[in-house]
Formats: structure tokens, C-alpha cells, sequence
């Protein structure tokens, strides 16, 4: 629960983050340009007849913002809206999130039967060296200013690709990580003081940079926020039920999983032994273990420890980042990675707002601000500016007020104000849009939802009040099966082992259908590979070697018939199952597992966090299934959780032989993360515990995908990625759900919405055309 609302907040900020930066205009139908980068002077996008703008702000009702409206360093999705409203990316994307190479002139790119041509404020060639290594260059517009008035130019862009890439940087932002010439040359020798007290520790004696008295304060400051850091999970557990009370600390760390505490525990105990647990390591300590503050929110004085200090030699520049005009740049790579594209789409902030024009000096390795102290950057972090389509004006009593920007280079945005409004709850966000004190909103798309949309409207999701917008949820729902605690005589890629696996994979994705049909109706449709819908690479039905997720027996033939009953199709999973136990070495005697191999069991557990009432879209799958194992002989047990972050510590420990959770997704479908089960060379993927699938084939096929930039060649790549994946069997695909957005029917033009709103292509991705009535 804990560590992944915060990865999942990042993945949503940053598909709504890039939606922005690719504003664009609706153009006729005509061919795309394929104009070289040089020119800088752009073909404008028609802009209609100016019209005075309504004074009226168009009110969008959001979650609890954490003021941290930076393009640095930002964390939630909701804080990093705001300041996406007042920024512009340096690469735009289309409604499929692919990238747009030719931003000045435009591209025109079809997308549901419409031509729709994207704009952005540069162009990008990217080329690949006979070498090996890759040249990306950008010929950014020369007529672009910022919110001030201040123009834009490439000492912007580089300004803020430095601060990303800084030694003390700690934002969300990875572009540090891409294989950029000269990176770890400019980034070693120099570390925050922050990660060299807390790696030293409070019992340090060596004084070499920096005294007692610093080492001393800092420690104090660390305890007394460690203490705050676990009376908030405390709180945590009691407003859900998990203890008595705020003082009820013992019974809390138990449900957070930390056992052990005396009764008359104090949240310094808590923390003593959260940072016990960690070893120390208080960044990880951090990131897992948060309830919605990190260790550095309650820190005093957090900014004073992130300077940098130097500890050994570094280069002056990143030699890969070179300036070559006063409008152009080239970010030179050492190898190709398909995945770096997507970092380079960096926020351009103004550097003479976030830094220090005085301080700038291309020729002479200044870039804004002094290596190793970001202070000036952080000083504006709850005050955002750029060249975005609205200007922040202030956060105040829970709103956040935005003014029309009317430099803003697609055009000035029709509405002159709009307020971010603070809502408390998804009713609040619901009942603010059919009142009518809320124009725009994303309430979780339940079935009550759903309900009161219809009652509202007299019967429909769209209608006379509220009008109803779906797009796919980026992420899916799956069932996961660990390959050790899964598996024959504990070899993980035997015959034996994946046919077990198989076994029960096919039980479990019969009753797919019928279970996510119950839980969610129209809202998610049932997916057949381990990748979202919304991904460029997930397969599609027509495509071939299309195949439904387990549905062909152990000589590899079909289970299934389209004439085939429901009744009729669970039967023949039955069967099919039978012959998986078999080849997986079960004694099978009458229809009937009588007996299991050595290193095999008769009975397993399948995790699943249901609240304890079985509130899960797979639950239906677990129960049908277990009655249906139960008739073949094996036994299923179902472990309910009432606290989900029992299952993240267990699946880390690989406790777990069967679990159900659900992925979230980024813009490029890279498998590293989860699959990749490391090399001689390269750690496995920070996921890959998870299944513990290990395979040098599939290995292999990652890094192939990576390293090409021919999304054909990529997307066959990933689909024997994913035929590999289902035949180790650890993965089940379970579902692709829906996210919602709704307007005023009332008080919105909706003609004036962005049409053919996708989940990579947002409703504010034209803000600058939306109107009130």
C-alpha cells in the first residue's frame, strides 16, 4: 500500500506532465512535415478570431496538493499539474504518447478517424553513429518567451538538463541515469551532505568534511522527524481501523509489519526500529515505509544538508551536453537506449527565474548556478513560472489560481482564470460538478459513481449535467506466481515447474470474464498479455500469433471453441489442468490429483488484498477457482488481507507463492524493471524478486528492445518478451481498467474540450481552448 501510491502518483504525473507539453492544434487533413530542423522561424497553428476572454474561472476539483509545484522536484501528481500548467516540454506527443520529431512546423497524424496535427517547441534528429553512439539534436523555436516576457533560448534548456543531472539532485527526474557522454565523470567526487552523514552515521568520528556540532544537529533533526515519520503511519493505522488509537503504536507497527514492539511503545521506539530494520539506509527507509510524508517532509531544515560536498575528483562539465547555437543543442549518447527519448522531454524552465543568469557561462562550465547547491532552484519551489499556457498566481486557503499567459506561443488560452479547488473526497469532487461549484473533476469510477452520474443526468453517464469522458487506466491487473515457491523440486525453468504454474494458470484465467464483468461491468475488459492496453506494444487481436492468455493444453492445442458454453469452457480448463499436473509430475488417477511430486504441494495460498471482504476485481477468480481445484484435489487457500502492505513486505521476503495486484505502466513498455533477472554486467530489475523469473533468453530480448529506436522491431521484440513471460506462467493478465474524467454539462463548451482525450493525450492538453458557457 504504502510504496506504491507513491510510484503509482509518479507514473500518472508523468503521462498528465507529458500530455501537456504536447499541445497542439487541430489542423485539416494534410501530410505531416518532413522538413529538416534548421529553420527556426515555425508555421503558426490557425488561431481563431480573438474574443474577449470570460472573467468567470472554470473551477477543476482536485485531491489535496503538497505545494511542491516544481518542475524539479515536485512529487504528486496533483503538484505537479500546477506546475505543468505553467510549463512547456521540450519534446511533445501525440494521443498515442509516441514522440513528435517535428514540433516547429508540426506533424498531422491520424488518430480514430481524425487527422490531428501536434506542435512543440522544437524539432529533434535524432542520429545513429556507425560507432555505436547516438547525437540528439534539438533546433528548439526562436520566438518563444516565458510568462514575463523574458525570451526563451537553449541556455534554458541546458540550465535545466544541468540542474536535473547536478550531484545533489533528488527530484523523481532520471535523465541522470541515461547513457549521456561525461555523466558519471561530472557526477562522481562530489555527494549531498545529507547521504555522507546518514551513511556515516550518528557514532561517526571522522570530522573530514564537516564538524561535530553539524553531525551532531543533524542526527537530532533526523530522530525528531523519524518520530513524527512514524506517528504518521500510526495515524495511518488507526484512522483505518489497523489500531485503537494514535497511541496505540505497538499494534501499528505490527500491521505495518514490524512486529515485536512493547505495548507501551512510543513512536520513538517505532522509528528505532524502522531505522534498525533499514540498516540505516534512510532514503529507502523513506520511499517504502512512508504514509504520505516522507522522512525529509518533517526534517527542519531538510535544504540545509542537500548541499553538495566534494569528495574526490569530477569533471567540470557533462561532455555529452553540448551547446551549438544560441537556439540548437545535440545530447550525444554513448549507446543507444530506446528509453532515453522519453527523458529528454525535460520541462524548460527559465533560468533567469530558477537560477542565476550572472552565473551562466557555457565556455567556461557555469550553468546557472554554483555545482553541488541547488538552493536557488529550490527557493522556488512553491511558486512556479515557464512559458506553459497560464501564469500561477498564488495557493491560498486550498486553491490553487491560475491567469491566462497571453505569450503562450499555441496561442492565449481563451479562459482567463482558472482555480485548482482542493476537494476533500470523490463525493466532493462528484456532488462540486452536478452542483455546480465544479467544472471539471476525476472521481475513482466506481459503481457508485456511475450512479449518481445517471441519476444525475436522468439515466446516463452523459447527459444534461454531467458529461463522462473514459480512458484506459495506464497500468493493468494481474495474478502473480512466484517461479521458486511455485515450483517442482525448487527448480524454478524446468518442464515440471512451468507446468504446474500452467496448471493453475488456466484455472484461474477461465473465470476471468465472469469475475471482472462483476466487478467492474463496462468499466475493463479482460487483457491476455502481462502489458497495459494503452502501451504502443501491447498485442492486439488481429495481429498474428494473437493467442488468449492460457488457453491451450500441454501438447499445445487449443482448450477452447467460439461454440463453447461458458459451463463448457470450465470443463475443458478442468481437463486441460489435469494434464498440466501430470507433466508436471502429479500422480492423476479417475479425474483426480491423488498425489504430488517431490518439491511440489497438494495445497497452495494465494494472497489477495480484499479489505478482509473480498473487495478485489480478482477475488471471483480466487474463489471459482478454488472450488474448481477442490474438485481436481488440490486445495487453494485464500488469504484476505485487511492490510495490503502485508503483501509488499511478504512478496520482498519471497514468502508468497500466489498473489493479486495490479501494475502501473509508463510511456515506453521497457520490461528491465520487472523481467530482467541481471547479468555479469547488470543488476536485475528492482522488481524482478517478484516472479523471480530467470531467463538469459529473455534477458537478452530486453536488451535488444532497448537498444534500438525501430518501434516495429521493438514491438516484435516485446511480444516474445511477453510469449516467454506466459510460458513461465508467473503471470496471469487479469484486466485493463477504466479512469474517468466528467464536466459540467452546464457550465463547459464542451466543444471547446480536447477532443479524443487518451490517457497519454489529457484534458488539459489543449487548455488553451477550453471555454466556459
Amino acid at each position: 500500500m504504502n510504496k506504491y501510491k507513491k510510484v503509482l502518483a509518479l507514473l500518472l504525473a508523468a503521462a498528465m506532465i507529458f500530455g501537456l507539453a504536447a499541445c497542439t492544434s487541430k489542423q485539416p487533413t494534410e501530410p505531416a512535415t518532413t522538413e529538416p530542423a534548421e529553420p527556426t522561424t515555425p508555421v503558426e497553428p490557425e488561431q481563431p478570431a480573438e474574443e474577449p476572454k470570460n472573467d468567470t474561472p472554470l473551477v477543476v476539483g482536485y485531491s489535496p496538493f503538497s505545494s511542491k509545484f516544481s518542475p524539479f522536484f515536485s512529487e504528486t501528481a496533483y503538484d505537479q499539474d500546477v506546475y505543468a500548467m505553467t510549463q512547456v516540454g521540450l519534446l511533445a506527443s501525440d494521443r498515442t504518447g509516441a514522440i513528435i520529431y517535428k514540433g516547429i512546423k508540426g506533424e498531422t497524424i491520424p488518430y480514430n478517424g481524425t487527422d490531428y496535427t501536434y506542435y512543440g517547441p522544437a524539432d529533434l534528429d535524432v542520429v545513429e553513429n556507425a560507432d555505436g553512439t547516438v547525437d540528439y539534436n534539438f533546433q528548439l523555436r526562436d520566438d518563444i518567451v516565458f510568462s514575463d516576457g523574458e525570451p526563451m533560448t537553449i541556455d534554458d534548456v541546458i540550465f535545466s538538463m544541468y540542474v536535473l543531472c547536478d550531484p545533489t539532485y533528488d527530484g523523481s527526474s532520471t535523465l541522470f541515469a541515461q547513457p549521456i557522454e561525461g555523466m558519471d565523470a561530472y557526477r562522481s567526487g562530489m555527494d549531498t551532505l545529507f547521504n555522507l552523514l546518514a551513511a556515516a552515521g550518528p557514532d561517526n568520528t571522522d570530522f573530514t568534511y564537516w564538524d561535530e556540532a553539524t553531525q551532531t544537529a543533524f542526527w537530532e533533526d533526523v530522530n525528531q522527524a523519524g518520530a513524527q515519520f512514524a506517528q504518521e503511519i500510526v495515524d495511518y493505522c488507526a484512522a483505518a481501523g489497523y489500531a485503537a488509537d494514535s497511541k496505540d503504536v505497538a499494534t501499528a507497527a505490527s500491521a505495518w509489519g514490524f512486529d515485536g514492539l512493547a505495548e507501551d511503545a512510543t513512536a520513538e521506539d517505532f522509528w528505532a526500529r524502522l531505522y534498525e530494520d533499514y540498516e540505516g539506509d534512510l532514503a529507502s527507509l523513506s520511499d517504502t515505509e512512508s504514509a504520505g510524508t516522507s522522512l525529509y517532509g518533517f526534517m527542519n531544515d531538510y535544504d540545509a544538508y542537500t548541499v553538495g560536498v566534494t569528495t574526490g575528483e569530477s569533471a567540470d562539465n557533462i561532455s555529452g551536453i553540448i551547446k551549438t547555437g544560441d537556439y540548437s543543442m545535440t545530447v550525444h549518447m554513448t549507446e543507444i537506449d530506446a528509453t532515453a527519448i522519453y527523458q529528454l522531454g525535460v520541462s524548460i524552465a527559465p533560468l533567469h527565474y530558477y537560477g542565476d543568469p550572472a552565473q551562466f557561462d557555457y565556455d567556461n562550465n557555469s550553468f546557472g548556478f554554483p555545482k553541488g547547491d541547488l538552493s536557488l532552484v529550490r527557493a522556488k519551489t512553491t511558486q512556479p513560472l515557464g512559458a506553459g499556457p497560464y501564469k500561477f498566481n498564488k495557493f491560498e486557503n486550498g486553491v490553487v489560481y491560475f491567469e491566462a499567459n497571453d505569450s503562450y506561443y499555441l496561442g492565449a488560452p481563451k479562459t482567463k482564470y482558472i482555480n485548482f479547488q482542493q476537494c476533500n473526497s470523490d463525493d466532493d469532487k462528484l456532488n462540486g460538478v452536478i452542483t455546480g461549484t465544479i467544472d471539471i473533476t476525476d472521481p475513482s469510477f466506481s459503481t457508485n459513481t456511475i450512479a449518481a452520474i445517471e441519476k444525475a443526468n436522468g439515466g446516463s453517464l452523459s447527459g444534461s449535467k454531467v458529461e463522462t469522458n473514459t480512458v484506459d487506466n495506464l497500468g493493468y491487473g494481474y495474478i502473480g506466481m512466484n517461479a521458486k515457491n511455485m515450483s517442482v523440486g525448487g527448480v524454478k525453468d524446468s518442464a515440471e515447474s512451468k507446468a504446474l504454474r500452467k496448471a493453475f494458470g488456466t484455472i484461474f484465467s477461465v473465470y476471468r470474464d465472469v469475475a471482472i464483468d462483476s466487478y467492474y461491468g463496462d468499466r475493463a475488459a479482460v487483457i491476455n498479455y502481462p502489458i497495459s492496453n494503452t502501451s504502443w506494444a501491447a498485442p492486439q487481436s488481429t495481429d498474428d500469433g494473437y493467442k488468449i492468455a492460457f488457453s491451450v493444453d500441454v501438447d499445445g492445442n487449443d482448450i477452447y471453441t467460439s461454440s463453447m458454453s461458458a459451463e463448457e469452457k470450465y470443463a475443458a480448463a478442468a481437463q486441460a489442468a489435469l494434464g498440466f499436473f501430470e507433466a508436471a509430475g502429479y500422480t492423476v488417477a479417475d479425474g483426480k490429483v491423488t498425489a504430488a511430486p517431490e518439491g511440489a504441494s497438494m495445497e497452495y495460498e494465494a494472497w489477495i488484498p480484499g479489505d478482509g471482504t473480498g473487495d478485489h476485481p480478482s477475488f471471483m477468480i480466487l474463489t471459482e477457482a478454488r472450488d474448481a481445484l477442490a474438485e481436481l484435489g488440490i486445495n487453494l487457500v485464500i488469504r484476505d488481507l485487511t492490510n495490503s502492505s502485508d503483501l509488499w513486505t511478504a512478496l520482498e521476503a519471497e514468502q508468497v507463492a500466489i498473489w493479486c495486484a495490479a501494475w502501473g505502466a509508463t510511456v515506453d513498455p521497457d520490461m528491465y524493471q520487472i523481467y530482467f533477472s541481471g547479468n555479469d554486467t547488470m543488476a536485475a530489475g528492482g522488481s524482478n524478486y517478484m516472479y523471480g523469473i530467470d531467463d538469459a533468453d529473455l534477458n537478452q530480448m530486453i536488451l535488444d528492445a532497448r537498444k534500438s529506436t525501430d518501434q516495429t522491431y521493438r514491438k516484435a521484440m516485446y511480444k516474445a518478451c511477453l510469449d516467454t513471460i506466459i510460458d513461465w506462467a508467473v503471470e496471469i493478465p487479469v484486466y485493463q481498467r477504466q479512469n474517468a474524467i466528467i464536466f459540467s454539462a452546464e457550465r463547459v463548451k464542451l466543444d471547446t474540450v480536447t477532443p479524443d482525450i487518451t490517457t497519454f493525450y489529457g484534458w488539459m492538453s489543449e487548455i488553451q481552448n477550453t471555454e466556459l458557457q
